[in-house]
């Protein structure tokens, strides 16, 4: 897990709460960020992705996350439901990652960033998403 990929997935998360609560498009988002933030310390091309995929795959993402919540998308903390989003991309777009570090950055994400107990939400939930997308990976890691 490089250091560079993990703050690529600290500023998507702040970009894709930042697009959740204000409605700013996408683009200018990224374009603030870039802007603000050494880009000498993440990867720029990680961080576009995952900035981009999440709106993109939006319905399909929420989609997924659904059984997994107890309660509905829009009810989920916003910063919880930022990561939620940002996880269930990774573990459907980004097979090269193996889902224990999607999850296990997810979790760190919400230690950082999400209420008190919300890590353990986001863990819970995002296991569940990836017994459903990674299950051919999970069960190859248990042999």
């Amino acid at each position: 897990m490089s250091e560079k990929r993990s703050q690529s997935r600290r500023h998507a998360v702040q970009a894709i709460y930042q697009w959740q609560m204000a409605g700013q498009d996408i683009a200018d988002i990224a374009n603030q960020f870039l802007d603000e933030q050494d880009t000498d310390t993440f990867e720029i091309p990680y961080f576009q992705d995952l900035l981009r995929g999440v709106p993109t795959h939006l319905g399909e993402l929420n989609e997924l996350l659904k059984p997994a919540l107890d309660r509905a998308i829009d009810s989920v903390d916003p910063v919880e439901r930022a990561i939620l989003r940002l996880g269930a991309y990774e573990l459907i777009y980004k097979s090269e990652v193996p889902y224990r570090v999607v999850i296990n950055e997810a979790v760190e994400l919400a230690k950082m960033f999400g209420a008190e107990q919300g890590h353990k939400f986001v863990n819970g939930v995002l296991d569940q998403v990836a017994k459903q997308v990674r299950s051919v990976e999970i069960k190859a890691e248990k042999r």
